[in-house]
């Protein structure tokens, strides 16, 4: 659902999330290695935080055992961004999770 109207104020804008107040996520999804251990996914997603999440201020939403999939989106009211997603994607690819796969930027509001 996409809204058109024209002359919104500016706190209309902001309670909508469009416009200057949009903010976009990515989805993620990757594959682990069959038969890791409880405690070397623990370890992953650990590191996946300490090392990515934490540091570039985003937040990650999702689920997974071996397989992997969930939404990435800025901690603090904002918008991810193309570095944001290239971060993700090289560090997965980097620490062993296979089939990684990043969808474009969107609206996470309005998707």
């Amino acid at each position: 659902m996409k809204i058109t109207a024209k002359n919104r104020s500016r706190r209309l804008r902001k309670k909508l999330r469009v416009d200057e107040f949009k903010e976009l996520g990515f989805d993620v999804a990757w594959q682990l290695k069959d038969g890791i251990t409880g405690e070397e996914l623990d370890a992953f997603i650990d590191k996946f935080f300490e090392e990515v999440i934490q540091p570039c201020g985003l937040s990650f939403g999702g689920e997974g055992d071996t397989l992997w999939h969930g939404l990435i989106c800025t901690h603090a009211i904002g918008s991810c961004t193309e570095e944001h997603r290239a971060a993700v994607e090289k560090w997965l690819t980097a620490h062993g999770a296979s089939s990684v796969a990043v969808s474009e930027l969107y609206d996470v509001w309005w998707a």
